[in-house]
């Protein structure tokens, strides 16, 4: 993985150069949760100020969170805007197949499958891409958003004085999941619930996979 920082890193639009920089992320993130209770959320960035890479983040049964990063370098930023337990820096590797994907994470074996778009994505398809990134519209949606779905949010804060976005422009429903966490079986997929609680807002409840744009803006 390249640390390389791209054009995903600039200052951000509407604010002085030298007191808040943007950075975007861009690529899709997956909500799985498992009748073990397992709750798992993958992060798979196309683009990013740290190039491509893909996270996974962990709820366990008994309520610990576990971040599971590909270097340091994604740990200490990751870790740096969400909350968790236990971080750790592994060998990730996210294989997209015929019917979904294949995740290798540390302890985690998992294959994932994928099916149409969800009716969330057809609500999507409404609004135009590039206003469904924009951050001054998912400001004014953030409302909406959470009344529409509980535990979910638009816009929000994170850590270290960061100010966060979500901007979701397609998905599709997860079908199906299939692994192990620590040698024991995740068992069948399952909704995403309780809610996980890693930042101001969860996936949806319903399992699905995500394409968006995380634009985060933060201190200089």
């Amino acid at each position: 993985m390249s640390s390389r920082p791209d054009h995903a890193s600039r200052p951000a639009s509407g604010h002085a150069a030298d007191s808040v920089v943007e950075r975007r992320f861009r690529g899709r993130i997956m909500g799985v949760g498992t009748t073990s209770g397992v709750r798992i959320v993958v992060g798979m960035w196309d683009r990013s100020p740290f190039g491509p890479f893909t996270d996974v983040f962990l709820e366990l049964p008994d309520g610990t969170s576990v971040l599971l990063a590909p270097d340091e370098i994604v740990a200490a930023y990751v870790s740096g805007t969400y909350r968790f337990d236990t971080v750790s820096a592994v060998d990730v590797r996210a294989r997209r197949t015929a019917r979904g994907l294949e995740l290798s994470a540390g302890a985690l074996q998992a294959s994932i499958d994928v099916g149409g778009i969800s009716p969330l994505g057809r609500i999507l398809r409404i609004v135009p891409k590039p206003i469904a990134r924009d951050p001054r519209w998912l400001a004014a949606i953030d409302p909406v958003a959470r009344l529409l779905a509980p535990g979910s949010g638009t816009a929000g804060s994170a850590g270290n004085g960061r100010r966060e976005y979500y901007g979701v422009t397609g998905a599709h429903d997860v079908t199906g999941v299939r692994g192990t966490w620590a040698g024991e079986p995740l068992g069948e997929l399952a909704p995403l619930d309780p809610p996980v609680a890693f930042g101001f807002a969860s996936m949806p409840k319903i399992p699905q996979v995500v394409d968006v744009e995380t634009t985060i803006r933060e201190p200089a």
